[in-house]
């Protein structure tokens, strides 16, 4: 756990917004980026198309609320925007915990990367 802490914290350098347009916080190049995002910003284009297990969610309810979250949710950044594909059960969890935001695995992706998820 520790390395994993040391790991997100190095990844999570504040980066100033840019005249390109990027994304402050999210690195232009490289692999995903480990960041907590506000609940509210994530776009979840895929939840009125598939039902959550509700054992499942309170479940995650009673782990997030005694240890946290463990695994970050994945998170497409296409355009300033976020889309969450998978994490659902932990997304849901959060909502219903009230917590303002989630820790998420986010990579950059272009419009038809968002497409190619959508299909």
């Amino acid at each position: 756990m520790a390395s994993f802490v040391q790991l997100t914290h190095f990844r999570c350098v504040s980066v100033s917004a840019s005249s390109n347009g990027a994304t402050p916080g999210v690195p232009q190049t490289g692999g995903p980026v480990i960041l907590e995002l506000p609940i509210d910003k994530i776009r979840r284009p895929l939840m009125r198309t598939r039902a959550n297990d509700p054992q499942k969610v309170e479940e995650l309810m009673g782990s997030i609320s005694q240890i946290g979250l463990q695994v970050p949710i994945d998170v497409l950044e296409v355009d300033g925007a976020y889309y969450g594909f998978s994490g659902c059960h932990r997304f849901e969890a959060h909502q219903r915990l009230g917590l303002p935001t989630i820790r998420c695995k986010i990579r950059r992706g272009t419009k038809e990367t968002l497409r190619h998820h959508l299909r």
